[in-house]
C-alpha cells in the first residue's frame, strides 16, 4: 500500500466535507505518517476515517475526530499545550508539529504506562524531531499537570462525566479547551474558554463517543480490558 497517497487522499476528502479548514491542520496531518501510531496488523486501515484499537481497551480517534478537535483548539505556533490521554501518540505528533514551529511545547500525560512507551516509540519511528517538542507524563490526567502549568490549550481525549476542575484552573486566561463531557457512550464536544479576567465560556461543538477518562476528577470506577 502507498501509505503516501493514503495520506494525501483522506486530506483531501477531509477539506471537501469542511472538516480540515486551515493549513497549520493540513500541514500537519500531510506531515505526520499515520501508519506508525496503529497496531502492525491494523496498518491497512490507518487512513480509514474510522478509529482504531491500539490495546489496553483503547483506540486511536478517527481522522475525522482528530482534525475536529485541533482545529476547535486552534492550536497556534509556540502553544503550550496539554494532552491529557496520550494514547498512540498521534494526537501529541499533530500538535506538536504545529506549536513546535513558535518553540511551543506538548505536555501529554497516559494514564497506562505501557501505552505511554508505545507512544515514545511510535513518535520516534514517525517524526523523531518532534520528540524535543514533547514530554510525556504518566499519571491521572484528569488532574491535569500542575507542575507545568499554566498552558495556552489543554486538549483532553477521553470522555468525562463533567469538566474536570483542575484543568479549568491550569488553563491560561484567554486559554482553550476542548473535552468531550457526557456519558459514557455518548457525548458532546465541549469547547471551553478562559476569559482574560478568569471567567469561563462554553460552547457546545459535535456529538462524539470517546473511550472514558479514568481518575478523581473523571470515571473512577472503569475496569480496563487487558
Amino acid at each position: 500500500m502507498n501509505f503516501e497517497e493514503e495520506r494525501k487522499r483522506l486530506v483531501y476528502a477531509l477539506k471537501s466535507e469542511g472538516i480540515i479548514k486551515s493549513r497549520k491542520v493540513e500541514e500537519a496531518f500531510l506531515a505526520i505518517p499515520r501508519e506508525h501510531f496503529v497496531p502492525e496488523h491494523m496498518k491497512l486501515y490507518a487512513y480509514a476515517d474510522s478509529p482504531l484499537p491500539i490495546g489496553f481497551g483503547q483506540t486511536i480517534s478517527a481522522p475525522h475526530m482528530v482534525a475536529i478537535m485541533t482545529e476547535e483548539l486552534d492550536v497556534q505556533p509556540g502553544d503550550i499545550v496539554l494532552e491529557v490521554g496520550t494514547g498512540s501518540g498521534y494526537q501529541a505528533a499533530i500538535l506538536a508539529y504545529i506549536t513546535s514551529k513558535g518553540g511551543g511545547h506538548v505536555y501529554t500525560i497516559e494514564k497506562i504506562g505501557s501505552l505511554t512507551k508505545i507512544a515514545i516509540n511510535n513518535i520516534a519511528k514517525a517524526a523523531p524531531q518532534l520528540l524535543d517538542f514533547i514530554t510525556f507524563a504518566t499519571g491521572d490526567g484528569s488532574k491535569g499537570l500542575e507542575i507545568f502549568a499554566p498552558f495556552d490549550k489543554i486538549i483532553v481525549t477521553a470522555a468525562a462525566p463533567t469538566i474536570p476542575e483542575p484543568l479549568l484552573r491550569q488553563l491560561k486566561p484567554g486559554g482553550r479547551l476542548v473535552i468531550p463531557v457526557g456519558s459514557r457512550w455518548e457525548q458532546i464536544l465541549q469547547i471551553v474558554d478562559k476569559t482574560s479576567s478568569g471567567g469561563i465560556r462554553i460552547r457546545d461543538s459535535v456529538p462524539c463517543v470517546f473511550v472514558p477518562l479514568v481518575g478523581e476528577y473523571g470515571w473512577s470506577n472503569y475496569v480496563y480490558d487487558y
